[in-house]
């Protein structure tokens, strides 16, 4: 069980996942877990054919987003089946209360996201004012968009050690806002320009944030705390402070960082603790998208 702030990271082999594959088959089988969602890669290389068979349940929904061209799927329902094509950025999204039967020919590589009922019920209020029961989105459609997002999420996955729990709700809400507004059974009505924070609820969040170096900290608490809802605290937060809270973060930690580099003759491993990056490899990367300059060359400039 995880809470709303744990991340676990699962690479054991298993030999029927819950999503009815077959993880003795896949050259890649990566799941991360936060709060409403559960993150995935199934990536297979072989050219074969496997079946896949899941009863239905109360799970909620599944979409998965292709990374690679060439997969086809066989997906039968009752006495009538249809085979999908899949290119790059091609999508499929799944109601965990429908059995589900499908036969995978050939490779694939996908990241899939699971939400929660809840998740989505929320969302869909929040969105537009009613609740989202299904999706509508023929397997195969490709999305741009989707396919961007696939890509970060998977970049994510494989280096699951260094995901904060904030950067991940953070994706989470992000892929799951766009298929409710995208897919969602309810049309989606234009949201009011320009939510703000008070300057009370701007100070509340921002103590938060930087109440715990290891980024531990849940964006439902922070924006519970501010009487908003999450997907609303986002877009304030955003339009208050024109970053998202997860970059006002690590500006935070990169602005320690520079002050501990021209103050203090601590390497750059225990710097890079002490601001709450998970190893020096992590915090240089970091730092140098940020500041323009590897932090050991930013520290020769700066004289120290």
């Amino acid at each position: 069980m995880f809470n709303q702030t744990d991340i676990s990271s699962t690479t054991a082999p298993r030999q029927k996942d819950s999503l009815g594959c077959l993880s003795t088959q896949l050259h890649k089988d990566l799941e991360l877990r936060a709060g409403d969602f559960t993150f995935y890669r199934k990536c297979r290389r072989e050219e074969k054919t496997s079946e896949v068979v899941t009863p239905a349940s109360d799970r909620g929904f599944l979409i998965g987003v292709s990374l690679a061209a060439g997969h086809r799927r066989r997906i039968i329902t009752g006495s009538r089946s249809a085979l999908h094509e899949f290119r790059k950025d091609s999508v499929y999204i799944r109601n965990f209360e429908d059995d589900y039967r499908a036969d995978l020919h050939g490779a694939f590589d996908f990241v899939l996201m699971e939400f929660s009922r809840s998740f989505i019920v929320n969302t869909g209020y929040e969105r537009n004012g009613t609740t989202i029961s299904g999706f509508s989105a023929p397997p195969g459609r490709e999305d741009a968009i989707f396919g961007q997002l696939a890509q970060v999420l998977a970049l994510t996955l494989d280096r699951s050690s260094e995901t904060s729990a904030l950067f991940l709700e953070q994706l989470g809400v992000t892929i799951g806002t766009h298929l409710v507004d995208r897919y969602g059974d309810a049309t989606a009505k234009a949201l009011k320009p320009g939510p703000r924070l008070s300057s009370i609820q701007e100070a509340r969040a921002k103590e938060m944030l930087l109440a715990k170096t290891d980024d531990n900290v849940s964006l439902e608490a922070i924006a519970s705390a501010c009487n908003l809802s999450r997907s609303y605290f986002i877009r304030a937060f955003r339009e208050t402070t024109q970053r998202t809270p997860h970059q006002w973060v690590l500006e935070q930690r990169i602005e320690h960082a520079r002050m501990l580099l021209s103050k203090s003759t601590w390497s750059l491993a225990e710097i890079a603790i002490a601001c709450g990056f998970s190893d020096q490899s992590h915090f240089s990367r970091t730092f140098s998208q940020l500041v323009g300059t590897p932090p050991g060359n930013w520290r020769r400039q700066a004289g120290n």
